[in-house]
C-alpha cells in the first residue's frame, strides 16, 4: 500500500518511467491499487508533466450523452502497462476511457478496470464494465478482495454480482480456492457460496465453524452443518455435534447445543446450563424443555455447591422465580470471585438487586465481581454515596476499582478527571 506522500510520489515517478508495476507496488493488496488511484489523481494536477494528456493523444468526437459531446483521446502508439495504469487513473474522464480501449487482454491491469466499473463518469464506467464481462471466471477471482472493497461504492455492484455468479456458476475449485483467502469478505463470500451449492460435507462444515477465526462464516457453516443432521446416528454426532461443541465461539457451541435436541440427545444439553455464555445457557434450558425437563430445580441443586460450576447462580437467576432471589444473595459471600460474580448478575436478571448487599462489593479484589456490582448499582445510583465512590479513587486502589468508581460517578453527573 501507498503509505506515504513520498512514498506515494516515487511510485508514480517511476511507473510515469516505464517500471513495471509489480516493481512499483503490491499487486495483491487491494489497497495498493486503491492508494495509486487516489495518489494519481491528486499529483495529475500538481505534476500534468509526468502524465498522458491531451498533447500526447490525438482526438476525435464521441457522444457522451444526449445534450453534449466531449472529446476523447487514442494514443498514437500502443501504451506500455505502466503507461496506462497511469492513464487509467486519470483525473480526466475522457482520458480515462481510451485508456479502456488498451485494456483487453491486460491482466497485470484488471485491478484499475475493476475500479473503474464504479466511475462516476458514466461513458467510463460503461466501457470498464464491457471489458470486465468478458473476463475469465479465474481472473475475477484473483482480484476477489479488490472487487468486494469497491462493492461497498455507490456504483460497485456491478463487479460484485460477476465475480458472485462466476463463482456460483463456476468450477468448484474456482471458489474451494477462496474460502481459505485472509481477506475477510472474500471468505464469506467463497462460504457463502459453497454452502449454497452444497460443495462442503458436514464434517468440514463443524469442523470451519469451530476454528475459524471469522464470526460470519463460523454462523453460517455452523447453521449449515446443523441443517445436515438427522435422527442422530453415533458418526454423525462425532462428525458434527461434537466440533461444534468444543468450539471457543459461543454462537457455534449454542448452534452444536440447539443440535443435540435434533439427534435425540436432550439431556447431554445440561452441562451447558453453566457455560459462560449467555446465549449457550439459553440454548440449553431450551433443549431440556424440549427434552420435557425443567432447568430451574437443576440450577437450584447447583447452587447449592457452585464451586465447580460457577456460573449456576447466573443461571438461576435467567430461568428462576422471585423466591429463588435469596438463594443466589447467599452466594454473594463465597470465596470464589467466580460464584460471586455470578451471584451478583443473577440478582439482576431476577430485578432482586439490594444497594447494600452489593456496595461493599465494590471493594473487591477481583474485577469480574467489580464489575457485575457496577452494571447492579447504576440503577440505583442515588443511593450510592459519593463519598464512598471518590474514596475508591486513591491512587493505591486497584485500576478495576477507580474505573468502577469514574464509571459510577460519570453516570450520576459528577465530572471525574480519568
Amino acid at each position: 500500500m501507498l503509505t506515504s506522500e513520498v512514498e506515494s510520489y516515487e511510485a508514480v515517478r517511476r511507473l510515469a518511467a516505464g517500471v513495471a508495476l509489480d516493481q512499483v507496488l503490491d499487486v495483491t493488496d487491494p489497497d495498493s491499487w486503491i492508494g495509486l488511484d487516489s495518489v494519481v489523481r491528486e499529483l495529475a494536477w500538481q505534476r500534468p508533466e509526468m502524465f498522458p494528456s491531451n498533447a500526447s493523444l490525438s482526438g476525435r468526437r464521441t457522444n457522451w450523452g444526449p445534450d453534449r459531446s466531449l472529446l476523447t483521446f487514442i494514443w498514437p502508439r500502443k501504451p506500455g502497462d505502466a503507461e496506462l495504469a497511469l492513464a487509467l487513473c486519470h483525473p480526466d474522464g475522457r482520458i480515462r476511457e481510451a485508456a479502456l480501449n488498451h485494456a483487453e487482454e491486460r491482466p497485470a491491469l484488471l485491478a484499475l478496470v475493476v475500479i473503474r466499473c464504479a466511475d462516476w463518469v458514466g461513458p467510463v464506467r460503461d466501457r470498464a464494465r464491457a471489458v470486465l464481462a468478458g473476463t475469465p471466471p479465474y481472473r475475477l477471482a484473483a482480484h476477489a478482495a479488490l472487487i468486494l472493497r469497491v462493492g461497498r461504492r455507490s456504483r460497485g455492484d456491478f463487479a460484485q454480482e460477476l465475480l458472485t455468479g462466476a463463482l456460483r456458476a463456476g468450477p468448484v475449485a474456482l471458489t474451494e480456492a477462496l474460502l481459505d483467502s485472509g481477506d475477510r469478505d472474500t471468505a464469506r463470500l467463497a462460504h457463502r457460496v459453497a454452502v449454497g451449492r452444497g460443495l462442503l460435507p458436514a464434517a468440514r462444515l463443524a469442523r470451519t465453524a469451530a476454528r475459524h477465526r471469522d464470526v460470519v462464516v463460523q454462523s453460517l457453516c455452523a447453521e449449515a452443518a446443523v441443517a445436515t443432521l438427522g435422527e442422530g446416528t453415533s458418526d454423525e454426532f462425532t462428525e458434527v455435534v461434537v466440533p461444534l461443541l468444543g468450539s471457543r465461539q459461543p454462537q457455534v457451541r449454542s448452534a452444536g447445543v440447539t443440535a443435540l435436541r435434533r439427534t435425540g440427545r436432550h439431556s447431554e444439553a445440561e452441562p451447558y446450563l453453566t457455560d459462560r455464555s449467555a446465549v449457550v445457557r439459553a440454548c440449553a434450558r431450551w433443549v431440556l424443555r424440549q427434552g420435557g425437563t425443567d432447568p430451574a430445580p437443576l440450577y437450584r441443586v447447583l447452587c447449592a455447591d457452585p464451586a465447580a460450576r460457577p456460573a449456576a447462580a447466573v443461571g438461576l437467576g435467567e430461568c428462576g422465580v422471585r423466591e429463588d432471589a435469596e438463594l443466589v444473595r447467599t452466594l454473594l459471600a463465597h470465596p470464589d470471585p467466580g460464584v460471586c460474580a455470578s451471584a451478583v448478575a443473577g440478582l439482576r436478571a431476577l430485578d432482586a438487586v439490594r444497594v447494600d448487599d452489593v456496595l461493599p462489593l465494590l471493594d473487591d479484589p477481583s474485577a469480574a465481581v467489580v464489575r457485575q456490582a457496577t452494571a447492579a448499582l447504576r440503577p440505583w445510583l442515588d443511593r450510592v454515596p459519593h463519598e464512598l465512590l471518590r474514596a475508591l479513587l486513591a491512587e493505591d486502589r486497584p485500576r478495576h476499582q477507580r474505573v468502577a468508581a469514574i464509571r459510577l460517578l460519570r453516570a450520576a453527573g459528577v465530572y471525574v478527571q480519568g
